[in-house]
């Protein structure tokens, strides 16, 4: 018997049980949905994490004190003051594959214009840091090397800390807000950048003079952390490993010693998260694959049921010549066909999934090519797998016990 004529009964076997084939294929179409789905979210999840890592500098550096322990106790990164001026001379002046540093200041203050108030972190950094982070400017100016000398009292503010403390559709540009008791001139705002993958809204941020930060606000000389990029994204490793030298000599470490800082480079974030990301996608896919074993299970029961159901139709073909072969392909054939058409649907439906997940998840709309081939596959596996012993058992039976079959 030709394929044609094996393809053309078994369509014409399903459709005699529209309802029991639909159900037969929904356990398919369930488990394909899933990996198609799975396998897009994860793909679609570690490119938003490397693009939003990419726009804060993909060859960004960050350089943070090492966690302090005393007396067996943790105490953090805060209590650390191995970062210093003479940390970031050396790296401004020392360095062939650092292109910019800045240091970081931070602290928490209540911010007031007016009659409204915001809860803010506020930054002290220097100029580059704009450069080094990928901010740009909306309006005004980014405060200079010597409003950073005088220790001015001036910042740039986010959108964010526009629109809660500039309630009337004013200019910030010139006005003056306190940070506590401390008066603080706006000569700029960022453009913004919206949330970051984390949740984190990248736009209420007041960036001011790091020095302004440190004698102004905290009366400390030290740093709590440094942000630097390198010349390029190819040579942030280069430019690390320069910054670990300069930093060990700086603080005379011996050789041998740990360091008393962190270094961090973009490319170890994005490989991070990424394997984190892409383990998570594995995982996932293998859970929603196993909704695939249960559907060929289905197909398999299925198949059982119809060679019951048609053992008279087996013997009659049988006694007027069909081959064991035959009669075999027959319904292996229509488990095939059963499998891959509610494979074609899942794929469908999995690809419509990811596409509104994309959407409502504000996460870039990922096709994975290789996870449909593979489904495509593992649909027609699934098919033969679970339909060869129903078929085998077609095929095995005595035609005269089969045409007398009751």
């Amino acid at each position: 018997m030709n394929i044609g004529n094996l393809i053309k009964i078994a369509i014409n076997s399903l459709f005699r049980n529209k309802m029991r084939t639909i159900l037969t294929m929904l356990g398919i179409v369930i488990g394909i949905a899933s990996v198609i789905a799975m396998v897009s979210i994860g793909q679609a999840s570690t490119q938003s994490v490397h693009e939003e890592l990419s726009s804060m500098g993909s060859n960004m550096i960050m350089i943070m004190p090492a966690r302090q322990h005393r007396g067996g106790v943790d105490m953090g990164m805060s209590s650390s003051k191995s970062l210093d001026n003479k940390d970031l001379e050396s790296l401004k002046n020392n360095t062939r594959y650092v292109a910019a540093v800045s240091p970081n200041v931070s602290t928490n203050k209540q911010l007031i214009y007016g009659n409204n108030n915001h809860s803010c972190s506020i930054s002290g950094v220097s100029p580059s840091y704009l450069e080094i982070r990928k901010y740009g400017l909306k309006e005004g100016v980014m405060f200079t090397d010597d409003d950073v000398n005088k220790y001015n009292k001036v910042c740039v503010i986010g959108q964010t800390v526009v629109d809660a403390l500039f309630t009337n559709g004013e200019s910030p540009i010139g006005k003056t807000i306190r940070f506590g008791s401390i008066p603080m001139m706006v000569i700029g705002i960022l453009e913004e950048k919206g949330q970051n993958g984390m949740g984190d809204d990248q736009d209420d941020i007041v960036l001011a003079p790091y020095t302004t930060i440190q004698k102004r606000f905290l009366g400390i000389t030290y740093f709590n952390m440094m942000f630097a990029s390198a010349t390029s994204e190819e040579e942030s490793e280069l430019a690390a490993t320069e910054i670990t030298y300069i930093l060990r000599s700086n603080h005379g470490i011996k050789s041998g010693a740990s360091d008393d800082f962190d270094i961090r480079t973009q490319e170890e974030l994005v490989s991070t998260m990424s394997s984190v990301s892409q383990m998570m996608t594995v995982l996932l896919a293998a859970i929603a694959s196993i909704s695939l074993v249960v559907g060929g299970i289905g197909i398999m029961n299925i198949m059982y049921v119809t060679v019951t159901e048609r053992t008279k139709e087996i013997g009659l073909r049988m006694a007027i010549g069909a081959h064991n072969r035959d009669i075999k392909m027959q319904f292996l054939c229509e488990s095939v066909i059963l499998s891959l058409i509610g494979g074609v649907i899942g794929i469908v439906l999995g690809l419509i999934i990811s596409y509104v997940a994309s959407k409502l998840m504000n996460m870039p709309y990922v096709v994975s090519e290789t996870a449909i081939v593979a489904s495509f596959l593992v649909c027609a596996f699934t098919g033969i797998f679970f339909g060869w012993y129903p078929a085998k058992k077609a095929a095995n039976m005595d035609p005269i016990s089969a045409l007398r079959y009751e």
